[in-house]
């Protein structure tokens, strides 16, 4: 096995987000093919991490992706534990890889999970375009990439002028290899938890409320899509479930018809994901591929979806499971949803597996680290 470093600078144990899930569970499947130490702040809970150890070695101070002074530690850290090949998490410290790996002779991978640049650039941060020259110069120095989609694949190697040699797709992946069988089952328990009528359909739509791509995205929800919703006639619940809700935003669901509940932070997701008839992802801004939408299919749940929210996913593996309508076409969006909840459910195909059950994923990564 080999021996590897990942260097992880923000806190992800116990996760709370899909960002922070994936980082969490990709650890744990890397750990699983190598001896692997992961260098991170010290707000994690190492006590939780699995197959492989946690040290608390970049401190918490936002001044860790300016401290030089870290070059050096994990340089005694790297020779000290017969480090092979380090990981950088997304591009931030790539300046302290590329060092590493000069001096050390270390392999360096960047693992990315979205183009960063972009992201910025879709939320209106003028300082993008000097963000996007870092990230060149940072990806342009590993010795691989991994990219968590084709579209960031295609971007770094057309725009950012990467080697498409060094670029390999490692999606965010799902802990479960073929269609869940009791959605009928969950829906009930979720309804009668909640004190819905089992028979009305139950739209879901979950993340971190203090995101601000989530929080435009719930806006739209209460103020485009349930009042065309409502216009209808038909019964249906709208669930929001995620951690920071405004006050403000709390009063506005309070007022939406009685349509839409807010859960607050829900521990046991899966069983809510699959109660649901539909989850929706009328997301407008943000980079990378949007992890509920995955989560969603793989656990069995219709998606309508924004083209900029299923942005990575590849339509043609998710059979019938999943609906992409433009951007500020609020009219189609609920359109697509009343036809959807018409519809007999079909359930997600075996090829969505092959490429995000972590099982697959896996495999491919023990052939490239």
């Amino acid at each position: 096995m080999k021996h590897v470093l990942s260097i992880c600078p923000y806190r992800y144990l116990p996760y709370t987000t899909g960002g922070e899930k994936y980082i969490s569970q990709f650890n744990e499947h890397l750990g699983a093919i190598s001896i692997l130490h992961v260098a991170g702040v010290s707000e994690n809970d190492s006590s939780i991490a699995k197959n492989y150890q946690l040290h608390h070695l970049l401190g918490s101070s936002r001044l860790r992706y300016i401290n030089f002074a870290l070059f050096f530690s994990l340089k005694m850290f790297i020779k000290r534990e017969g480090i092979q090949t380090i990981i950088v998490e997304h591009p931030y410290m790539g300046w302290l890889g590329i060092l590493l790996k000069i001096t050390t002779q270390v392999q360096m991978i960047v693992h990315t999970h979205n183009v960063e640049y972009q992201r910025f650039k879709s939320l209106g941060k003028w300082w993008w375009w000097l963000l996007k020259y870092y990230e060149k110069a940072v990806l342009q120095h590993a010795d691989m990439i991994f990219c968590i989609s084709e579209d960031d694949r295609n971007t770094f190697i057309n725009i950012l002028q990467v080697n498409k040699n060094k670029c390999a797709i490692i999606p965010f992946g799902i802990n479960i290899e073929t269609a869940p069988i009791d959605k009928e089952i969950c829906k009930k328990t979720v309804s009668e938890q909640y004190g819905f009528d089992y028979k009305d359909p139950l739209l879901l739509f979950f993340g971190s409320m203090d995101y601000k791509p989530n929080i435009d995205a719930l806006n739209i929800i209460l103020n485009k899509i349930n009042p065309r919703l409502v216009t209808t006639g038909i019964k249906y619940n709208i669930l929001v479930a995620g951690k920071g809700l405004s006050d403000d935003l709390k009063r506005k669901i309070e007022c939406a018809n009685h349509n839409v509940t807010y859960l607050g932070f829900i521990e046991d997701l899966d069983m809510l994901v699959k109660a649901a008839d539909i989850s929706l992802n009328p997301i407008e801004s943000g980079g990378g591929v949007k992890t509920k939408v995955i989560e969603s299919i793989g656990l069995n749940t219709d998606v309508v979806s924004t083209k900029i929210g299923a942005t990575g996913i590849d339509p043609s593996i998710c059979g019938q499971k999943l609906r992409i309508v433009e951007v500020n076409n609020w009219d189609v969006f609920s359109d697509e949803i009343i036809q959807k909840l018409s519809e007999k459910q079909t359930s997600t195909p075996g090829d969505f597996y092959k490429t995000y059950a972590w099982m697959n994923i896996e495999k491919k990564l023990s052939k490239l680290v």
